[in-house]
């Protein structure tokens, strides 16, 4: 049987349309061969496939943290074997669909090709010769890529014909709709220290060394570290660091567009595709029957489409005399643009700025020596270091360097003095004792460098330390204890028939209460309570110190009627669906991986991991 190529050919279009932006991410080195990183059955995975999906995991991972982690530091989170499992699992299936004969015939390949935009000219119809070129530009054969969708087609048939058919059970859905549409009106009365019965006793002392002794968390420092650290900081070095006028006006120079700044105005522009509509649409927002944001939903525009952020004249070009003219908000135009007559919204004016340099001197003379500070502290690396590969210690580097010796008991809530940079907390969660120093940057440009001496385990503080924190712990407690017994007694009332009006207490009421509600002034186990309670039932809630009698007044399941109701039914009945279909594909294919031969490639792998850096 003749091998084929897996890989989604919707990525591949995608990739196709990014062809100067893959350079950057190193895809050109891999182009244009026959290496495979992997083999599931019949069906070859390329080095380009696995490049891709890799590149496109640690672009997910990094728009999800907000972090920029290398392609090593992406290796280390398993992200590769994730994009390598990803392939395998589509390998899998397109290999299954060759093997159950599935395919398509070239008119249907043709029809998807031309289909595609990727491929389209001038005019909007397929191109052959942009076609042929846009492969040839990525190392693709015309072959080639149309084997990738025949295969990656055939496997779609397969893949819709697993997750197809499934109907999910009415009794399921209402169960659904129900638990998280369900409402709940509920009265309640929070008790606090004012609402005690009587006040507390002063606590005698053995009261209070058992209390310390029989609840020991609140007491108990956490794991701590016992750190010798060496610091250099900017700030360390500024003071000695002498700054003349001429570096810090040539800084005022490098960024004089801070200081010195032309009038601006905040403006967005609507661009039209001839000057009558732009009259047209300019007579209709004078008359006031549609203004600016009408013309921008009529264009399916968004303001971001539209914004042009602060401009000057000189953005403008030929329609700043326009929109210049303004002395207020409004709508000037139409006037030219890069993209035809245009109308242009004014939000507001900025005015000029000039700020001269004797008023931002010391700022900059400050920079300067904080900037001069960090160059020192990075050619001071090297001898630092070769002084710890001779067997220096944080307190050696005190004495015959910049550096400053000190130290620490660190634990998890200790985020003073050094402990304040992120940097040094990971760097001492992790160290060891015996670990060599080494020289670890921090985020202001400076450096430091530690060594663990011991660890000692969690220890209950001496009551004699802590007894002020005892005896407020000891008052919550006991407050706490006190106000239930009392919200306890009344809600025995409330069971036998009394009113809750009638007991005095300041009342609230919440109605139409979901599960994912919030009821401000209530403990966070509140709303969970409800939804475990019966009609009519009264609980007693207890926390940091206060007490709450809570009574379910009534108990509503949604309605099905309404639109709105009927919209969420329908909703949750798709996603219960698509998260069926889903889950049966999964297994489906995970069957078929177990029972393909899976071949890898590691040495190929190896040597693409090498090269992303």
């Amino acid at each position: 049987m003749a091998k084929k190529k897996a890989g989604n050919v919707f990525l591949w279009i995608v990739m196709l349309l990014l062809i100067a932006g893959l350079a950057g991410f190193g895809a050109t080195s891999f182009s244009g061969g026959t290496a495979t990183v992997a083999t599931v059955g019949d069906t070859e995975i390329e080095t380009n496939d696995y490049v891709r999906a890799f590149d496109a995991q640690v672009r997910q991972f990094r728009q999800q943290t907000q972090s920029q982690i290398t392609y090593s530091q992406a290796r280390a989170f398993g992200l590769d074997g994730q994009a390598l499992g990803q392939l395998i699992g589509s390998a899998a299936l397109e290999n299954e669909a060759a093997q159950l004969g599935l395919s398509i015939g070239d008119e249907n390949v043709s029809r998807e090709i031309m289909a595609s935009p990727t491929f389209r000219g001038g005019s909007g119809e397929f191109d052959r010769e942009a076609y042929e070129f846009t492969l040839r530009q990525n190392g693709i054969t015309p072959g080639d890529y149309e084997e990738r969708v025949r295969g990656e087609t055939a496997s779609g048939i397969l893949r819709a014909a697993v997750a197809s058919g499934l109907t999910t059970p009415e009794v399921f859905i209402d169960t659904l709709f129900n638990y998280a549409l369900e409402e709940r009106d509920v009265t309640w009365a929070r008790l606090g220290a004012e609402d005690l019965a009587e006040p507390l006793g002063e606590p005698s002392d053995d009261a209070l060394r058992a209390f310390h002794s029989e609840n020991p968390e609140p007491f108990t420092l956490g794991e701590t570290r016992v750190i010798d650290y060496a610091l250099l900081t900017p700030d360390m070095l500024v003071d000695d660091i002498e700054v003349d006028e001429a570096q810090a006006r040539a800084l005022y120079d490098a960024r004089i567009g801070e200081f010195v700044q032309p009038e601006r105005r905040l403006v967005e522009r609507l661009v039209f595709t001839s000057e009558a509509l732009a009259e047209d649409a300019k007579a209709a927002i004078d008359a006031g029957t549609r203004s600016f944001d009408d013309l921008l939903e009529e264009r399916g525009l968004s303001l971001d489409d539209a914004d042009l952020g602060e401009v000057s004249r000189d953005d403008l070009g030929d329609a700043a005399e326009a929109v210049f003219a303004l002395d207020e908000p409004g709508v000037a135009g139409p006037a030219p643009s890069p993209l035809g007559p245009a109308l242009y919204r004014m939000n507001g004016i900025l005015s000029a700025q000039d700020t001269p340099f004797e008023d931002v001197r010391e700022e900059l003379e400050a920079e300067a020596a904080a900037d001069r500070a960090r160059r020192v502290i990075r050619d001071d690396i090297g001898r630092i270091e070769d002084l710890l590969a001779g067997g220096a210690t944080p307190e050696t580097l005190g004495e015959r360097t910049n550096m400053e010796f000190g130290q620490i008991d660190w634990r998890d809530d200790v985020s003073d003095g050094i402990a304040a940079y992120d940097a040094f907390r990971n760097a001492a969660a992790s160290v060891q004792v015996g670990d060599f120093p080494e020289v670890i940057t921090l985020e202001d440009g400076g450096i430091f460098a530690l060594s663990l001496n011991e660890i000692r385990e969690p220890q209950l503080q001496p009551f004699e330390e802590v007894r002020d924190e005892v005896v407020a712990a000891w008052e919550v407690a006991e407050t706490e204890a006190a106000l239930k017994a009392q919200a306890d007694a009344l809600a025995d009332q409330i069971r036998n028939g009394r009113e809750m009006a009638g007991l005095g207490l300041k009342l609230e009421t919440d109605r139409g209460l979901t599960r994912d509600g919030f009821v401000e002034g209530t403990p966070a186990s509140f709303v969970e309570t409800l939804f475990e309670m019966d009609a009519d039932e009264v609980r007693v809630l207890t926390a940091a110190g206060d007490a709450w009698l809570v009574r379910l007044d009534s108990v509503r399941a949604p309605s099905g009627e309404s639109g709105e109701a009927a919209f969420m039914r329908a909703r949750f009945a798709a996603e219960a669906q698509r998260a069926m279909s889903d889950s049966l594909l999964d297994a489906y294919r995970r069957a078929v991986i177990s029972e393909t031969g899976i071949s890898v490639n590691q040495q190929a792998l190896n040597a693409i991991n090498a090269q992303l850096n």
